[in-house]
Order: C-alpha cells, then sequence, then structure tokens
C-alpha cells in the first residue's frame, strides 16, 4: 500500500473516531446546573415547579448522581443574599444557572456574563435588559417568558365578571421585581376610562403580605389581583387564606392559587414553565449558544375556578368563564 493511500485511510479513519471520541465524552461527563432562587426549600420538590425542571432534566436523560449534579441555592425570601448566592455559583464553575423571576435572573447576570443563564419564567425579559429581543437574545441568557404583563388585564375582566360592580382594586406586588411596575402600569392602562381604582400594595416577605391584606382591608377594597411572582408562588396557601379571610375575590397567575383556596387562576403553567426550562440546558449542553436560542412565548394559558371559594363569597360563576375553564374545583 503507497504512502499516501494509507495517509487518506488513516485521516478517514481519524475522521470517524473524532465524533465518536467527542460523543464518549459527552455521555460520560457529569454536568453541573446552579439553580438561584428568591424564595425558600419548598416542602417537597416534586409537587414544586422546581421538582419540574429536574423531572424534565430526567426525561431528556440525565440522572442526579450520575450525570448530573443540581446545586440548589434559595435566599428565603432574602433578596439582598442574591449576589452572593449567584457569585458561590460562578465560583462553582457550573455549566448552567436556572432561575425564575426577574429578581434572580437579574442577579445572575450581574454575577457572570459568560456562565449560560435560563429563565423559567419571566413576565419580559426585553424590557427588564436580559435580553436585546426575543428572536435574538444575544449575551448569555435566554429561556422563557410567561407574558405576565399582557394577560393582566384579563384577568381583571375576569374578576370583574365575578363581581360586576366592583370599583376598588387591589394589585398585590413586589417592589423589588423588575416586571411589577410594567404590570400596574398595564392595568392602569386598561382602567382609565372606568370607575375602577387600582391600588398597588406592596409585600417583600410572607409578613409583608399579611400586612399587604391588612392595609387592602383598611381601604376597603373589592377585589384583588395577584402580580405573578417567585416570593408568591412560595407563599401561594398564604395569600388565598388571607384572601379567604378578607372575604377578597382574587384572581393570580400563581401556579396552584386556586387550588389553594384562592378563587381564580389564570396563566401559563409554571410546571410546565420549568419542565421546558430543562430543553433549553439540554440544547445547550450539546453546544447550542444561549444568545442564537429564541425567547419562548406561552400560546396556551390556564383557566381553574374554585366553585367552593366562589359560594363562601357568596359569588355567582358566570357560564362563560365556566365553558372555558379548563378546570373547576368544587
Amino acid at each position: 500500500m503507497n504512502s499516501r493511500r494509507k495517509l487518506v485511510i488513516a485521516l478517514g479513519a481519524g475522521a470517524l473516531a473524532a465524533p465518536l471520541a467527542s460523543f464518549a465524552q459527552q455521555q460520560s461527563k457529569v454536568w453541573r446546573v446552579g439553580v438561584l432562587a428568591t424564595r425558600g426549600r419548598p416542602a417537597s420538590l416534586e409537587t414544586d415547579p422546581f421538582g419540574a425542571f429536574q423531572r424534565g432534566m430526567r426525561e431528556l436523560g440525565y440522572v442526579e448522581g450520575k450525570n448530573l449534579v443540581t446545586e440548589f441555592r434559595w435566599a428565603n425570601e432574602r433578596s439582598d443574599h442574591l449576589p452572593a448566592l449567584a457569585a458561590e455559583l460562578v465560583q462553582m464553575k457550573v455549566n448552567v444557572i436556572v432561575t425564575a423571576g426577574d429578581q434572580d435572573v437579574s442577579a445572575a447576570q450581574k454575577a457572570t456574563s459568560t456562565i449560560p443563564i435560563v429563565m423559567a419564567t419571566v413576565p419580559d425579559p426585553v424590557a427588564s435588559g436580559f435580553v436585546k429581543s426575543l428572536a435574538h437574545p444575544g449575551g448569555n441568557i435566554t429561556g422563557l417568558s410567561n407574558i405576565a404583563i399582557d394577560i393582566t388585564p384579563k384577568q381583571l375582566e375576569m374578576l370583574q365578571s365575578m363581581v360586576p360592580k366592583m370599583s376598588r382594586v387591589a394589585v398585590l406586588v413586589n417592589p423589588d421585581n423588575l416586571s411589577h411596575a410594567m404590570v400596574l402600569k398595564s392595568i392602569q392602562s386598561a382602567t382609565q376610562r372606568t370607575s375602577v381604582k387600582i391600588l398597588a400594595v406592596e409585600a417583600r416577605t410572607a409578613r409583608e403580605i399579611e400586612n399587604a391584606f391588612s392595609e387592602m382591608a383598611q381601604k376597603r377594597v373589592e377585589g384583588v389581583v395577584v402580580a405573578r411572582d417567585v416570593l408568591f408562588v412560595g407563599q401561594v396557601r398564604q395569600i388565598a387564606e388571607l384572601a379567604a379571610k378578607h372575604r377578597l375575590p382574587s384572581i393570580s397567575g400563581v401556579t396552584k392559587f386556586a387550588e389553594s383556596g384562592g378563587l381564580i387562576n389564570y396563566g401559563q403553567s409554571s410546571v410546565e414553565s420549568f419542565r421546558r426550562a430543562a430543553t433549553y440546558v439540554d440544547k445547550i449542553f450539546k453546544g447550542a449558544k444561549p444568545g442564537d436560542l429564541p425567547i419562548e412565548q406561552p400560546t396556551t394559558f390556564e383557566l381553574i375556578i374554585n366553585r367552593k371559594t366562589a359560594k363562601a363569597l357568596g359569588l355567582t360563576i358566570p357560564q362563560s368563564l365556566l365553558i372555558s375553564a379548563d378546570k373547576v374545583i368544587e
């Protein structure tokens, strides 16, 4: 065999071996994912949206302790702890940081411009300054938007269909959430030609949530819209119970709000958002650049109505809502 032919065969064998070696290396690699959250650790991850991310990773072939290590960092409602927790994940050299909510994304963004960041759910990543555009994020951040700002007027409309004469509505917001000013602007714009008065009530902690409902009672509001927020997800039962205690018709996009006793739940499923976030992490592990992965927006929304809560408040559920509901809790 001449030297030239030997060289061609050798090069061909090398070209075949390189992808196989690369594939084998990727299969044996242990990936490290950092998860950053303002809230506290849930009692059970399996029944929590954060657990849906882990289930999503398992569905894609990642096994915790085998080829995946997930590092959770919980701020326990202390947003001022987020910068240090984000820095800790960066120092650990995780391969990806998964976040949920504007505060978490902002802290991760300030901590690193190189480690990929996947947003599980944020209202408006462009307006919040996280990405350049939905189609072409650029930089190291990508993920999913819940378009909570856009659907807030629809939530108010649903609440008004239950309480037609309602004139004073509170909006529970977290002042640390970058998007909540936009949520308020959206709902105020929708009511500027009506007699409905919108009152912003703020809460940063579980204790402040309790104080917020006391303030609502003092101001004699007739209903409450709970803005979507990572803190409020963790305190969803507390919020629903306080709304019931003060006999306030309530609506939120927070997952499990109606199941926890709130009147209406309308918004994107957080469980589905976190499960979808796993697909972004998988693509990044396989070589995709976060800046090239378009931001995903929801096309379907859950409508869940708690009929038991409606009866306790003496409200009649319009037939139009019942027909549209994905689930009615008896």
